[in-house]
């Protein structure tokens, strides 16, 4: 029984239900239609009223009908669906950057607000959108867009809200995470275990948006607007995947005290903002660098709070719609809320949105390893220190294999201190040049993230 003696609240209980337009059931809708069913008293008690998928738009009609039964229409026409006036927010859950956009543009101009988790979307079109939305006085929410069931967008927008955000770093892509995981584990080739990775399902049939890093990029986009109070700017970030990692730096890495995680990290500067994903060495002692399989984390520094670190699965069809069905309950809390005293979609007042800029990577800092192939001759290791000393790179540590009996050449690898990266392009240039160094300079970044 109600026993709630607030107005507002018996007001709430009195309402309908909220409906929801479902745009694309497949993985993720149908996780999310059986989430909000099989949740659906715990959703009522915790957002004041019900909310019902009213509505089902999927190019597969008949396997639509086969999920949602008669609980739900379906229709074959999304447009159709998204001006529906009996329909209060569109989920949209199609992908890319195309349909999807229409779809969500009509939406909002029709006055419904939006759950996505399109996060390719948001990272390239979500100026325009949230200002579109702002401008008809919708809600566009977003949880499920980075990191899967991790709350990470809340712990951004709200819970870290006092604190001066420093630097995020995030293994943001469980595929690239669980190839990674099985080359350090059994030593083998990136090829090998991208065809495993496809055949358990981790890996999409065409895992480019994975392996190259875009998918992480366009995560790590909407968290640096999130955190420095930026627009969003996939464009300046710099991306590089894991397709020409090799199994030997796994393994050197590792005997240096290291792991190789592909990492989406943004960093406040004072000349601008780092963005950027690429593969990086973090000392193993450190928790992120424990992550392993199709997991995902983010490790956000705060001024006031520290360190925290947010864990959890990155995808799959129920922990995806964990973060669909919280932002269905936050939009219904709020409907009624004037829009002025909302959560701003990128945590800070549209207002005072700042301008700064996204730093090319020529002037990011960080520490490197670097991998060379040399001639096993006297002097080697002088000429290439020499090289880093005049280009102000100290030397953290160095480890330099024995050569293979019968062999002339060998391995040396370097780990640096935190030095510019224009300053190490230019050393590498140089390094290169010299006629001992057999092969172009392995290198990859590395972050202490203390």
């Amino acid at each position: 029984m109600n026993t709630t003696s607030n107005k507002s609240g018996q007001a709430s209980s009195r309402l309908g239900p909220v409906r929801v337009g479902l745009l694309g059931i497949g993985t993720v809708g149908a996780g999310t239609f059986s989430v909000l069913t099989r949740n659906q008293n715990e959703i009522t008690r915790r957002a004041g009223r019900g909310i019902e998928i009213a509505a089902v738009a999927d190019l597969d009609v008949a396997r639509a009908r086969e999920i949602v039964g008669d609980r739900a229409q379906v229709v074959g026409d999304a447009f159709a669906l998204v001006k529906d006036p009996s329909i209060d927010v569109v989920v949209e859950l199609i992908g890319g950057y195309g349909v999807a956009r229409e779809l969500v543009m009509q939406a909002i101009q029709n006055g419904k607000h939006v759950v996505t988790a399109n996060k390719a979307l948001l990272a390239v079109h979500g100026n325009e959108i949230f200002a579109a939305a702002r401008e008809k006085g919708v809600m566009v929410a977003f949880e499920a867009a980075v990191a899967g069931g991790i709350p990470i967008i809340k712990a951004l927008r709200e819970g870290l809200t006092a604190n001066r955000i420093e630097w995020i770093a995030g293994i943001i892509n469980g595929t690239t995470n669980f190839i990674l995981s099985e080359m350090r584990e059994k030593g083998s080739s990136f090829e090998s275990v991208l065809k495993e990775a496809q055949r358990l399902g981790y890996a999409e049939a065409d895992p480019t948006f994975d392996i190259e890093g875009v998918d992480a990029a366009h995560k790590a986009t909407i968290m640096s607007a999130i955190a420095f109070g930026i627009p969003v700017q996939f464009d300046r970030a710099h991306v590089e995947g894991i397709a020409s990692l090799q199994a030997e730096d796994i393994r050197y890495a590792e005997q240096l005290g290291y792991r190789i995680k592909l990492l989406g990290i943004t960093r406040r500067r004072e000349q601008g903002i780092e963005l950027r994903v690429h593969p990086t060495l973090i000392p193993t002692k450190r928790l992120i660098a424990n992550v392993e399989g199709a997991m995902n984390a983010v490790w956000v520094k705060g001024d006031a709070v520290g360190h925290t670190m947010y864990y959890g699965k990155g995808a799959g069809a129920e922990p995806t719609a964990s973060a669909v069905v919280a932002d269905l309950v936050d939009v219904t809390r709020t409907l009624t809320v004037d829009p002025g005293n909302r959560v701003p979609h990128l945590a800070f007042q549209p207002d005072a949105m700042a301008d700064l800029p996204i730093l090319p990577i020529t002037e990011v800092q960080t520490a490197y390893y670097l991998r060379l192939r040399v001639s096993d001759q006297t002097g080697v290791l002088a000429d290439i220190t020499r090289i880093l000393a005049d280009a102000k790179i100290s030397i953290d540590a160095a480890l330099q294999r024995e050569p293979a009996e019968g062999e002339q050449q060998t391995d040396i690898i370097l780990l640096t201190h935190v030095t510019l990266e224009k300053q190490c392009n230019d050393a590498i240039a140089r390094i290169e040049a010299l006629p001992t160094v057999l092969s172009r300079v392995i290198r990859i970044r590395l972050e202490d993230l203390n």
